[in-house]
């Protein structure tokens, strides 16, 4: 993992972009089959990983920018490949930096199809005022109907996607003693995530996702965390709500739909 990130943070100096590696799950790996590595006289030189999410498979990499064009990549993307095929994972995204050049060239050549941008948020405006009406709560076994209710109405998820992407740090939110949708809020290295956040249709237009934001921002400035999140480009409605919040795009990453060859 130390390669891994002396690496990272070598390709993103040198492109001037942000790879999307998801460290929590990289370093809470319970198989060593996911990830793929090309060592050169004891230097890593080019990475690959594969991040299972229910029946979909992300795949991310990189190779040291003065490596590239002699196939290391290529041979690592096989091998995932592979794997990924083996577990037979019902769809395959690519995904890379929006600004990586060399990126787009590869997934072309693989003749990727492109899908979705998502953009990284970053929360940069003044702190909010208190909001004293609504709840967080911790989600409890009671809510797993209505959380995967909103997963598959809100995400497009499978039931299956739906319900295995439960976690234990989800949380309810509340009105009135009402439960009206659910976030996720992850900590890491001072720095607070949020996703899966989503509200009950009947419950939308009220105002209630505007409420719930600066009540997290509060919060998490207030504890010291910077606050950031996840939007598809196609989720319109979602971008405009967190920018009119405060949240600017600081990194985007292209996600490109692999179809093996027949």
């Amino acid at each position: 993992m130390h390669d891994v990130k002396k690496l990272q943070k070598e390709c993103e100096t040198q492109g001037n972009f942000q790879l999307k590696l998801n460290w929590d799950m990289l370093e809470n790996r319970d198989t060593t089959q996911l990830d793929f590595f090309q060592y050169e006289k004891g230097e890593l030189v080019a990475f690959l990983a594969l991040y299972p999410f229910g029946s979909t498979v992300e795949v991310c990499g990189m190779v040291k920018p003065n490596e590239r064009q002699k196939g290391l990549f290529s041979s690592l993307f096989k091998k995932g490949l592979e794997i990924a095929l083996q577990n037979g994972y019902k769809e395959i995204l690519l995904n890379a930096p929006s600004e990586s050049h060399s990126a787009k060239f590869f997934l072309n050549k693989q003749g990727a199809i492109y899908k979705f941008t998502e953009h990284q948020m970053e929360w940069q405006d003044r702190i909010p005022e208190p909001v004293e009406d609504l709840t967080l709560r911790k989600a409890t076994v009671e809510d797993l109907d209505i959380s995967t209710r909103l997963s598959i109405e809100a995400f497009g998820m499978s039931k299956e996607d739906a319900l295995s992407a439960e976690t234990d740090d989800m949380l309810m939110i509340e009105i009135n003693e009402k439960t009206v949708g659910k976030l996720r809020l992850k900590r890491t290295d001072k720095q607070t995530w949020i996703s899966f956040f989503s509200i009950l249709p009947e419950y939308q237009g009220k105002g209630i996702g505007r409420k719930v934001l600066q009540k997290v921002i509060k919060d998490q400035i207030s504890d010291g965390f910077s606050v950031h999140l996840e939007v598809e480009t196609k989720n319109d409605h979602a971008l405009g709500l967190y920018k009119t919040v405060g949240f600017k795009v600081v990194h985007s990453q292209d996600y490109y739909l692999y179809q093996p060859h027949k």
